[in-house]
């Protein structure tokens, strides 16, 4: 019995520090990347004013007017795939010289396709029509650059979206600043967040919420670093009780089964189950870490969610107009 259990340290406990070692390279990056977005209620766009004039009596008598009428009806009705049927049908109606109920007609869509959330149809749209070259004259002007750049972000189009905040800075500077926050939020950018609830004007609702979160968070290191010194146990760190006992079983299970073949003399088994080990083993501590990452992910998200709502931080909240 002595003789076995000397043999198991001699082969085993080097085996487990080198693993302990090496659990090092198992990196899984200290930052995050939320889902945060607000579904706003249909109701409180349709309940917004419109930024066009209304038709005329002489332009509801033409073609174009008529299918203007319809398509407004749809989108007040929620039937958004039959209101930009319409919308398009009046724009392909319309004389040459009506110009701005064209910009109008194409808006329209714009705002279909945002309601129904279809941000590749969007920014197809907007690629291929006259809004790219609108400017402030424009009536819906300020909605148009809020709503691409909620897009853009939707879409990950980093570039774009910057570009577009930038035009945001540039004509509505107040606005700005607090897109600016608004983006850095959605994008989980911490350091941005920081910085900017560390300027002026105070913000103490952003300071709760760094501070908040950074109470609440899970530590990627300590979560890997407790998982490679005790299997599992970084599953355990980040309350995943069934997760932790899974890791634990099998690791042990591994271990017990190439310390018998080794015990045995089996040494081509004993190889074979020790790689299952270190394949679990690296596994789980790698695992634990996305884990960790994943948790914090979702509190963020959950905390940032009804904050941003609450101060009217999502574009959508910022909007003047709609149908």
């Amino acid at each position: 019995m002595r003789a076995n259990c000397f043999f198991i340290r001699k082969t085993l406990l080097p085996l487990y520090f080198f693993l302990i070692l090496s659990s090092g390279c198992q990196h899984v990056p200290n930052t995050i990347e939320p889902t945060v977005s607000y579904a706003v209620q249909e109701n409180y766009l349709l309940a917004l004013p419109s930024p066009f004039p209304p038709l005329t009596e002489e332009e509801k008598a033409q073609g174009w007017g008529q299918e203007m009428q319809i398509g407004f009806g749809f989108a007040h009705q929620l039937d958004l795939y039959q209101a930009i049927t319409s919308f398009k049908r009046a724009e392909f109606l319309m004389p040459a010289e009506e110009k701005m109920r064209a910009l109008e007609a194409q808006y329209e869509i714009l705002l279909c396709y945002y309601m129904g959330k279809k941000w590749q149809d969007l920014i197809y749209t907007f690629n291929h029509s006259q809004l790219r070259y609108v400017d402030p004259a424009f009536p819906a002007f300020h909605d148009l650059l809020l709503i691409l750049l909620e897009t853009y972000n939707r879409e990950k189009m980093e570039t774009d979206a910057d570009r577009i905040l930038r035009l945001i800075f540039q004509y509505y500077p107040e606005e700005g600043q607090k897109l600016i926050l608004s983006t850095a939020l959605t994008r989980g950018d911490l350091t941005l967040i920081e910085e900017i609830s560390a300027t002026s004007p105070p913000r103490p609702y952003l300071e709760d919420f760094l501070n908040n979160y950074q109470m609440h968070k899970k530590s990627i290191g300590k979560a890997q670093g407790f998982n490679a010194l005790l299997p599992g146990a970084g599953y355990l760190y980040l309350g995943q009780k069934q997760s932790a006992a899974t890791a634990f079983f099998l690791n042990g299970l591994f271990i017990a089964a190439s310390a018998y073949f080794f015990e045995q003399g089996n040494l081509a088994a004993g190889i074979i189950f020790t790689s299952f080990e270190a394949g679990w083993y690296f596994g789980g501590i790698y695992g634990a870490g996305l884990e960790a990452k994943a948790y914090n992910e979702r509190l963020y998200e959950s905390m940032a969610t009804p904050m941003m709502v609450r101060e009217r931080l999502f574009p959508v909240l910022m909007l003047n107009y709609a149908f």
